[in-house]
């Protein structure tokens, strides 16, 4: 066996050099350092150093050896620390938007749930605009979602809205444009009527759902133009090519509640606001 305190003085000897300097720098006697050493080369049957009165050099096996030896310690240092931490328990109320329900946040749950595996979770999934409502009257820990305004949370990243549809959509040049929307008070609704009045243009709703899986449905059958963040466009829509106005940026943000900076929510924003998003 490599026991990890013998790795220890062998790699600061290798470090520092000597036995002398190792034993001043580990706080234990040099004859202690030199019995380490001794017995890892007994374990391997392998010279690891070659001794003079004046030197200390890494024999070829003792280069090999301080590869393993550092993998050991650092697997060593992290089981410590993951069976040093205190569990964390409790719940956390996540509140999340359609959009990214799909796409983005299951492989963040897996990582809180492989991190945290006694804290409980309660899942929310509405508008963006709701679940601020709900996050301001308490009844959220977090949320992740489309903000409001540049003020709301901490932001994970922006990216611009597009019109998407079933390949091949044609629209009407004379004729209101037939939109696929979610129900207000959508923040990506608003956004698109913004638009299209800009620019003067007609509209009508072709369809509503306040579900993601309803707008995809839904502009696969053709009953219209809907609008998605790019990266979060559902499966089978492609950009329309029609004379459509340019929609604005949104921004995706993590925001918390009144118990948000401790426990398991402080915990969750943590692994929401480090992850790698778009």
């Amino acid at each position: 066996m490599l026991d990890p305190v013998w790795l220890r003085s062998f790699l600061t000897v290798a470090e520092t050099g000597g036995f002398t300097e190792a034993a001043r720098r580990l706080c234990i006697g040099q004859s202690t350092v030199s019995q380490h050493v001794r017995r890892l080369e007994q374990v391997t049957g392998r010279q690891l150093f070659v001794r003079d009165t004046h030197s200390v050099m890494l024999t070829g096996d003792g280069e090999a050896l301080i590869g393993f030896a550092r993998n050991i310690l650092d697997q060593e240092r992290l089981a410590m620390s993951y069976f040093a931490r205190p569990e964390l328990r409790g719940k956390v109320r996540l509140g999340v938007c359609e959009d990214l329900v799909l796409g983005h946040l299951p492989v963040t749950l897996q990582r809180f749930r492989e991190t945290y595996p006694l804290v409980d979770l309660e899942l929310t999934v509405e508008l963006s605009s709701v679940l601020h409502d709900r996050l301001a009257a308490g009844g959220l820990d977090l949320v992740l979602a489309k903000r409001r305004t540049e003020a709301d949370g901490h932001l994970l990243w922006r990216e611009p809205l597009v019109w998407v549809g079933r390949p091949g959509l044609r629209l009407a040049k004379d004729e209101p444009v037939p939109l696929v929307l979610y129900p207000e008070p959508s923040l990506t609704r608003a956004r698109a009527l913004e638009a299209l009045r800009a620019w003067g243009l007609q509209w009508r709703i072709g369809c509503w759902s306040d579900r993601l899986n309803g707008l995809r449905a839904a502009a696969l059958a053709g009953l219209g133009v809907a609008v998605f963040a790019r990266s979060v466009v559902p499966e089978g829509l492609v950009p329309v090519e029609a004379d459509l106005p340019p929609l604005a940026e949104v921004d995706f943000a993590v925001l918390g509640g009144r118990r948000a900076g401790h426990g398991p929510a402080a915990a969750l924003t943590q692994l929401i606001t480090t992850a790698r998003w778009p």
